[in-house]
């Protein structure tokens, strides 16, 4: 498989984290997919795709517990 950015050919499976936003709050969800080595370039299967809805739908209905791990603070 080739690269559709930069035609490398060095696509590797990695495990990611994807943000889902909601509001002024970011969530990290880790996903596994292929990757491009060269530019980073990511490439989402549909099951991927529809993992991440389901998850930005239960985050939005149900308001599960989630593990702070940081703090993104404004200036302005």
């Amino acid at each position: 498989m080739r690269c559709v950015v930069c035609s490398g050919q060095d696509i590797e499976r990695k495990r990611v984290e994807e943000e889902v936003r909601m509001e002024n709050d970011v969530v990290w969800v880790p996903v596994e997919l292929p990757v491009c080595r060269s530019c980073g370039e990511r490439y989402y299967d549909r099951r991927t795709v529809r993992f991440l809805e389901e998850v930005e739908q239960r985050l939005r209905d149900e308001k599960p517990t989630l593990r702070e791990i940081g703090k993104v603070l404004r200036y302005g």
